[in-house]
Parts: structure tokens; sequence; C-alpha cells
């Protein structure tokens, strides 16, 4: 037990009434939290670590859950120690975000559209704090000084949509911050954040409770951010904590089943060190596994060579172009039968577009794409939905890619309909067969797309991409929302289609981990070019760019005993991509610093 605990969780259980019945969303959790200390709570989607978390806040009882049992003591600065589960909603008014702060996961549904920023992190202050309104706007200026925000009194002046990804987490921690409380939950506050950003958020996060003392609750599901930030560690498993410890003996000595296949399932930077070729984890409790090395082949099959794709800003009256958007620059790479090619950088970089302009999904302005001898750019639409049966792209949002109101054996099946591959009891027997090759039972296949957790969606997407036997598979970003352990599966199931299909694929990441193991040659992006291309092991092992370089250190380590400090991580802020129309970009050059192993000699802006 711990002296003096902040706040202390008593067999709390929560339930939410359905139409079936009442579901358990926590079953019986208790575990307490000191001054000054962060208490990481891991485990995957649906464990009930967020429903703990909203209980202490009273907030669960908003989304339709209700605390049947337990107790939350809080201990209030001045009032002393107080029950929540029974607190009224006047006294827990004054308690949210005056004594205890929240970092949602999603920035832009916790910010509200319609007031600047300025006004939203004054709010606070002036309804717990008393301030005037001078006294609340310099502390807000203040706050964005301490959240690090480049010129905060043009900030707070704008409005949440005009801030990227990165700069709104920062105003919620901020907002969060504004009133000191003593207890600070955050709930997934980086998963959506690309590697440099969050791991500016995280040093900031950690620096703010050395400053203030307060205590950090952070609820995640990715082992190596625990690693960076926890003191102790709470595992939780359907509605259960299933582990407690100390961050180093949960690292080091994981005791519960659970804990030591959520450990086993993070891909690990410099953990393919040595190895010619991407091979599948091992995972725990996984029957069946084939973990041989996949060669790939040296037949060419996608060859690219100056593709540029420009966005049109349009402004005026008449709505001319006034600039534009420069998001692929002089983009050239080849992709082998059988291998994966991965394109890596932050969001805004470019890599998307580039993966939609090879499919012509979006219109490139020039260049050349070959896929297997076929020259894609001069296609007419009846042709060039001829060669779409080739090439198939799985979508990082599963669930906006699939149709709501469609089964999902009609899912997999309309390309095979659309194309006239196959019809009548052929098409069930093939889409059978799909399901069995994503490791999906086949009486999924009269499902919805609601009924299916995210893992299982994105095998769908996986499978409707596999239906026409393609020879190239764009994935953008296919698995940057699922949890670990799913995460690790689905990784694991591309590449076993890999070895036994000859796949290709085009692997767009922003996780540099996951990349590492995946690819057999990595094209690093940053403003819409590739500032170096080369195999995976050199890229990895010898990466000679400075924006590789300042990647690769962003990258949080599963090994509480590597943290990276706030000196480690001195990202230059992203030039704007937008140009005047007399604007002509310089073309790509490169220097080969190894065989096969290039770095961009023009100037890239980093």
């Amino acid at each position: 037990m711990l002296d003096n605990p902040i706040a202390r969780i008593d067999g709390l259980r929560v339930e939410f009434q359905t139409k079936d019945g009442p579901v358990v969303g926590v079953e019986d959790v208790s575990f307490e939290i000191a001054p000054g200390e962060t208490l990481c709570i891991v485990g995957e989607s649906g464990s009930g670590k967020s429903v703990s978390s909203l209980s202490l806040m009273r907030l669960v009882e908003f989304g339709g859950g209700k605390i049947s049992a337990g107790r939350l003591i809080f201990d209030r600065k001045d009032g002393g120690e107080v029950d929540l589960a029974k607190t009224e909603q006047g006294l827990m008014r004054q308690i949210r975000g005056n004594e205890i702060g929240m970092i949602f996961q999603e920035p832009m549904t916790a910010l509200n559209p319609v007031f600047t920023v300025g006004r939203q992190l004054t709010e606070g202050l002036r309804v717990h704090k008393n301030m005037s309104r001078s006294e609340a706007e310099a502390r807000a200026l203040e706050l964005l000084r301490e959240v690090r925000i480049p010129e905060p009194e043009q900030r707070l002046k704008q409005y949440p949509h005009e801030l990227s990804g990165g700069m709104r987490q920062r105003v919620v921690i901020a907002m969060a911050m504004a009133c000191a409380p003593r207890l600070l939950i955050a709930d997934e506050p980086t998963t959506a954040l690309d590697v440099t950003i969050q791991a500016e958020i995280l040093a900031l996060m950690d620096r703010l409770k050395r400053e203030t003392g307060t205590a950090v609750m952070f609820i995640t599901h990715d082992m190596a951010v625990v690693a960076q930030m926890a003191d102790r560690v709470v595992v939780m498993y359907r509605g259960n904590k299933v582990e407690e410890g100390t961050v180093e003996q949960i690292f080091e000595n994981p005791q519960h089943e659970y804990t030591k296949s959520l450990l086993a399932a993070v891909p690990k930077l410099g953990e393919m060190r040595g190895k010619s070729a991407p091979e599948p984890m091992k995972l725990l409790g996984v029957e069946g596994q084939n973990l041989a090395p996949i060669p790939g082949t040296n037949e060419r099959l996608l060859t690219v060579k100056g593709l540029t794709t420009r966005f049109a800003v349009k402004g005026g009256f008449f709505r001319r172009t006034l600039a534009n958007v420069h998001a692929v620059e002089d983009l050239s790479f080849t992709l082998n039968k059988g291998q994966t090619l991965s394109l890596v950088g932050e969001s805004g970089c470019g890599k998307s577009t580039a993966g939609r302009s090879i499919l012509r999904l979006v219109e490139p302005n020039a260049g050349e794409i070959d896929l297997d001898g076929v020259d894609i750019m001069k296609l007419e639409p009846r042709d060039l939905r001829k060669a779409r049966i080739d090439m198939q792209m799985i979508f990082q949002d599963p669930f906006a890619s699939l149709n709501p109101q469609m089964q999902l054996l009609d899912q997999v099946a309309e390309p095979m309909r659309n194309y006239g591959i196959a019809t009548g009891s052929e098409i069930q027997d093939r889409v059978a067969t799909l399901f069995d090759r994503v490791h999906l039972p086949r009486s999924f296949m009269r499902r919805f797309p609601h009924e299916m957790s995210g893992g299982q969606r994105q095998r769908i997407a996986i499978a409707r991409a596999l239906a026409l036997n393609p020879k190239l598979i764009i994935a953008d970003e296919a698995v940057s929302a699922l949890d670990v352990s799913v995460q690790a599966q689905v990784l694991n199931l591309m590449m076993e289609l890999q070895a036994e299909l000859g796949l290709s694929y085009l692997f767009i990441s922003h996780d540099m981990a996951v990349v590492e193991r995946v690819s057999h040659y990595v094209g690093v992006m940053y403003l819409g070019r590739i500032v170096e291309m080369g195999s995976r092991a050199r890229v990895f092992e010898n990466p000679q760019h400075p924006y590789t370089q300042a990647l690769m250190k962003a990258v949080p380590i599963a090994d509480p005993h590597r943290r990276k400090s706030e000196k480690d991580l001195n990202f230059k802020p992203i030039p704007s991509p937008i140009h005047s129309l007399d604007y002509v970009p310089e073309p790509s050059l490169y220097n080969e610093v190894e065989p096969g192993h290039l770095v961009l000699t023009t100037d890239s802006g980093y």
C-alpha cells in the first residue's frame, strides 16, 4: 500500500445497459496512485482501461455506464478525502478540470470547433480560479509556451481546425494543466500522432509532471510508451487487473501469460539486425507459426519515375488557383515481385498521396508508372479499370472503407462480381476460401462490419483486396489503428500471404519498428521527396540523412533502461509544402553512399 495516495480505486465495477441486458465494462479493479508518480494502465481495446478513468471523472454515466460497486477515494487539496462514486454532480463540476484534469484520445473531438483556442483555454481558469479576462489570457499564453507551441499569440486567436494534430494535442494538454490539477488522466494521448510529435509530447508531459508534482494516470496499449513514461504499471484484460508492478518488474519479469504475450507482440527497433529478409514475429499462444524469412525475387514488378502530384489552392471571387501544395515531388523507385517496399515518414510528407497516385485514385501531374510492363499513366478510363485487377489497396481505417449495410460475404464478393470473374456458388466458395486465408471463421460471412473488432475488420479489408488475385497491394497505414497484439497478428498474416502468393506490397507507415519488421527496401519521405532509400538493413543500420537519424532517435524503445530525455529530441519545424505558381523545384539528385543505398543531395528543407 502507498502512503497518502492521491487517488485510490477499490473494487470498481461498471455496467452498461444494452438491449440484451447488462454488459460488464469493468468487473473488479483496484489500484492507487501516489503524488508525482506516473501509473500506466495497459491493455488492448475493450479491456476496460478507459472505462476506469472515465469512472474516476464520473463521465462514464454520460456514456450510458453505471458504477454498480466500488469506492473511488480522491484526496482533495483542502477538503480531505471524498468518495467520487457518491459525490453529487455539483461538487464533481468543481473537481473536474480543477483538481483532476483529463487529456482525451482524439484532440479534434475534445476541442469545440466554434470557439477560438484562447476562449477554450481561458474558460476553465475563469470558472475555477475566478480570474479576470486579462489575467486568464496572460496565463493561457504562459501555458502555450510551456507546451512549446510556436507563436502562441497568434494561436490564441485561431480555431482548432487551423492547427495540426500535434498542435491540437498540445492545446488539449495545456487545457488539462491550466488549473494545475493534482491528478492528470491521459487517455491514449499519442496514439494518433507521428513518432516525432509523440516523442516531444511524452517528454513534455514528463517534464510538466516533474515541475508541478502532478500524479499522472497514463492509459495506453503501446508498450514502448509505457517503458518511456511509467513508474508503475497495471495490466488489464477483459475488465480485470491481471498484473501490477514497477515498470522494471513488468518488463524484466512478467508473471501473467497475457503480459508475456503483450510484450512478445511489440516489434522492437533493432531486433532485425543481421537478417537479410523480413520474417514474421513469434507470437505466444499462436499455433502453427511459419517463421521462415521471405526472400522475394529479383524480378521487377513496379517502376516509378519522376512521380509528381500537386493540389491547387484556390481562392478569391472566381476561385482562381493561387498556389500549389507540392504533395509528391519527383519520386522514383522500383519494387520487385514478392517483396515489400515501405515508404515511411510523418503526416503530411506525401506518402499516402504517393500510394494513391500510383493507383491513379489521385491524378499525378507528371511521371511514369510501369506495372509489370503496363504504362499506367497512359491508360484510358476503361483500360485503367482493367489494370486495377492487378493493383489493390488496403486503407487505414477499415470501418470507413467497408459498407455498413452490406454483409461481409457480399463485400468480399463485390470485386469478383464487378469484374465478372466468378458467378453463383463459385463466388461463395471463393469467399469462404478467402476467409480461411485471413484466419476468420466462415460463420462470419453473414455478419456486418459493426459486429467485428478493429483487427477482424482489417482482415476483411485484406480478404477483399486479395479477391482479384492482384500482383501489387498498397497498404496505407494498414495496422496503425490496431492494438499491439492484433497488429502483430495482421502483420504476420500479410507476410504469410506474401510468402504463399508471391504478393508485392507498397507498405505506407509512420511506425519505424513495424517498417523494420516487414520491409525488404525502405524509402524515407520528407516533404514529398524520398530523402533516403535502400535495403532495410542499410537504412536502419547505417542511416545517413539527418532526417532519417532524427526519426530513428524519436522511436520509443520498449526498455525502461533506455528512456529518451527531452534534450535528445531536437526536431526542426516542418516547412510549408505550399508554393507560388512560379516556383520551380529542383530535381531530386542522389548520392550513392554504398551499393543500392541512396541519399538525397538536393536541399530537402531539413
